[in-house]
């Protein structure tokens, strides 16, 4: 996962210089990270069921590029597997048990994936 620079933003948008020469967007993340390409994925799958009364839900970390992407690929396995799901805090959560699948659909798609936990 990509660290985010802050920016003025984040500093609440105040900013007091003596500096007649400071420049804000040099401070300012203009930046985006781009997505690694599938083969330098390494994305993890989990089974879990804490939180959320349970219900079992299979969990896709380790994601690392855009936002836009990350919803694209939660897209495709919901689609894939028939199900519900979100994507939330960098993590595609997928309603049920689909670890399996999930895992077959990544690797056939060019992903590394690992199966994590029980």
């Amino acid at each position: 996962m990509a660290k985010k620079k802050l920016g003025l933003e984040d500093l609440g948008g105040f900013v007091f210089s003596t500096n007649n020469d400071f420049d804000e967007t040099e401070y300012q993340d203009t930046e985006q990270t781009e997505t690694l390409a599938p083969k330098k994925q390494y994305l993890e799958a989990h089974f879990s069921n804490k939180g959320r009364g349970g219900k079992i839900v299979t969990i896709i970390k380790g994601f690392e590029g855009l936002e836009e992407d990350l919803i694209r690929l939660g897209k495709q396995l919901k689609k894939k597997c028939g199900v519900g799901g979100s994507v939330k805090d960098n993590e595609i959560i997928i309603q049920g048990n689909h670890r399996d699948k999930i895992m077959e659909i990544l690797k056939k798609d060019g992903y590394n994936v690992k199966r994590v936990g029980g």
